[in-house]
């Protein structure tokens, strides 16, 4: 392994646009739970996304775009002037250190449940409910509903709550934003075979099935120059109970229409390690990188060797890095001096609403002291 930063693929710098990212390692969004029952941002927050503003890019966590989009006790939003004014300690925070952020734009379609929207049931593009073992509410784990589908006319209404939320992200400064379509959350529902049995417009066909996420790509373009905006994929994904027979041709297609963006970047999650449906033989990035020329990162699973071999090779220009900056906030200088990672962090303190397994974690030279 190659220590040295100069000989080091994935520590060299990258342009997006005019965003010039000193390293390649971004920070994967992480779902981390401490905003709180108002879901605002605030110091703890600010002082943990600080921590780790040596990331080439920071990609915050997934971030509601409307009250109908929660799923999730004590995430963030961004859908109102509060929000945005609380989103604006963490961003200065991170650009004081010398960071940058974006802001991932999130809806959680069927993954939610009546207990976040006052005995409502979530959304979907079709009534079909997740098969699996439950969803945490703010009353403790619950089953899965089955979702009510959403009227052809209530989805303008979706399409603008993504809209007002990247004016929002602008508005808190960040640099720019992320919309997540993968994981199975409601864009992923909209793009997959499995999850979208729609007879409009908006299901049907492959070029159909990808005409909500297309219109909300165009919506937050108004907002943000294109190369400030990125998109999140998961063709291999089974979370959330996905896997669609035809994702090679649903995927392909997605990342065709993308490329006529000029987007920062398609954010692929490439690697098995969250779940693979086993449908088919793995998407990689250079089945993505046939028919997208933008800037490509990979993310699931990847080490530093793994991922300057994927830069090398010229599969991938952007590493992401989820768990391991969890326990490690010093990742990207860990990585340039060639120091050990710290152990995962328990999942038992990922969610825990608190400091503990949040911002407790020491960079290495702080490490080693203490254990002198």
């Amino acid at each position: 392994m190659n220590t040295p930063e100069t000989k080091s693929a994935l520590l060299q710098p990258f342009q997006i646009g005019d965003l010039t990212l000193p390293n390649r390692v971004i920070m994967a969004p992480l779902t981390r739970a401490r905003a709180g029952e108002e879901r605002l941002p605030n110091a703890l927050m600010a002082e943990y996304y600080t921590q780790r503003a040596s990331a080439g890019l920071i990609i915050s966590e997934a971030t509601v775009v409307s009250e109908q989009g929660i799923g999730w006790p004590q995430t963030p939003g961004i859908y109102n002037e509060t929000m945005a004014d609380h989103w604006k300690q963490v961003v200065n925070s991170v650009h004081e250190a010398g960071g940058r952020i974006f802001l991932q734009l999130w809806h959680t379609g069927r993954a939610s449940h009546s207990d976040f929207h006052n005995g409502d049931l979530p959304v979907a593009p079709s009534a079909i409910k997740i098969e699996g073992d439950g969803v945490h509410t703010p009353s403790g784990k619950k089953p899965y509903e089955t979702p009510r589908a959403l009227e052809t006319s209530e989805l303008p209404g979706v399409v603008e709550d993504y809209r007002r939320a990247a004016e929002f992200a602008k508005q808190a400064g960040f640099d720019g934003v992320e919309i997540h379509s993968a994981n199975g959350y409601l864009l992923d529902e909209f793009l997959q075979s499995k999850t979208n049995h729609r007879e409009d417009n908006y299901g049907g066909s492959i070029e159909n099935r990808y005409r909500l996420l297309g219109e909300v790509v165009e919506a937050v373009t108004s907002v943000w120059q294109n190369d400030r905006v990125g998109v999140r994929l998961s063709p291999n994904g089974a979370f959330n109970d996905m896997g669609s027979p035809d994702y090679i041709e649903q995927f392909t297609y997605v990342a065709r229409q993308l490329d006529a963006f000029g987007l920062a970047y398609l954010h692929v999650m490439d690697g098995t390690g969250f779940g693979f449906h086993e449908l088919g033989p793995v998407m990689t990035l250079r089945d993505i990188r046939k028919v997208f020329s933008g800037p490509l990162m990979g993310n699931v699973g990847y080490t530093r060797e793994s991922a300057e071999e994927a830069i090398v090779d010229g599969a991938a220009d952007l590493i992401a890095f989820g768990r391991p900056y969890i326990s490690n906030p010093d990742l990207v200088e860990r990585f340039q001096n060639g120091w050990p990672l710290a152990e995962d962090a328990d999942m038992s303190v990922w969610y825990s609403h608190g400091p503990e397994g949040y911002t407790d974690f020491p960079a290495y030279q702080e490490e080693a002291c203490s254990v002198d």
